[in-house]
């Protein structure tokens, strides 16, 4: 099964981000509600437990015809056989990425702290772009740049590429940033940390899609 953008509400879930809700169950309801893509992100666990995890979130997601992406665990990724596999700065290179064989036809995504990525190899050889953050945020503390509805802008007139936007990004601001140049939504919080996950995916792919 091949999966290609665009993609429009991408969930990146973990654990913990779920609070105590069952992982699984989130994903669904996410996908009921609207969501395309979805990224398994578990920073601080074993690779065994990541691996559990992926499995069975990949019944869910393939239930659903919607493509898993793995973050940055090569082993992951080729054992569930997910879709793709998303990276960052610090993490294995996409070009590396793309010479391994069980891993050169799938999705990879890359993620930009800088403006200065948009002119590396790593760029030209992803299939998105992860726009990281958009807006500050406390589920990642490490960042470089913050992006904004401006740095949207700037990169979409610097490539072609789909642009996914991630960090602090909610019902009331996803249609200001789709408007700014995104191609995708990616949320964390807003649909993990909901009361209902099924009506927050909803509400924002509205948004999107407005």
């Amino acid at each position: 099964m091949s999966f290609s953008f665009p993609y429009q509400l991408y969930l990146v879930i973990s654990e913990a981000d779920c609070g105590g809700k069952n992982l699984s169950e989130v994903a669904e309801q996410a996908i009921l509600g609207g969501v395309d893509i979805v990224q398994l992100r578990e920073k601080n666990c074993s690779t065994a437990s990541f691996l559990e995890k992926a499995r069975q979130l990949i019944e869910i997601t393939e239930k659903y015809n919607i493509p898993l992406i793995i973050n940055d665990n090569i082993e992951v990724a080729e054992r569930v056989n997910a879709a793709g596999i998303h990276v960052g700065n610090n993490d294995s290179a996409p070009v590396y990425l793309r010479q391994q064989p069980l891993l050169k036809n799938k999705i990879i995504g890359y993620s930009v702290e800088y403006l200065s990525q948009l002119e590396n190899e790593q760029t030209s050889v992803s299939d998105y772009l992860g726009i990281s953050p958009v807006f500050k945020t406390s589920t990642k503390t490490d960042t470089v740049t913050e992006w904004g509805l401006e740095g949207i802008a700037k990169i979409r007139a610097l490539t072609d590429k789909p642009l996914v936007a991630i960090g602090n990004i909610h019902h009331g601001n996803a249609g200001e940033v789709i408007k700014a140049g995104a191609d995708c939504i990616a949320v964390v919080s807003a649909i993990c940390g909901a009361h209902d996950p099924q009506k927050a995916a909803y509400e924002l792919k509205n948004e999107i899609l407005k």
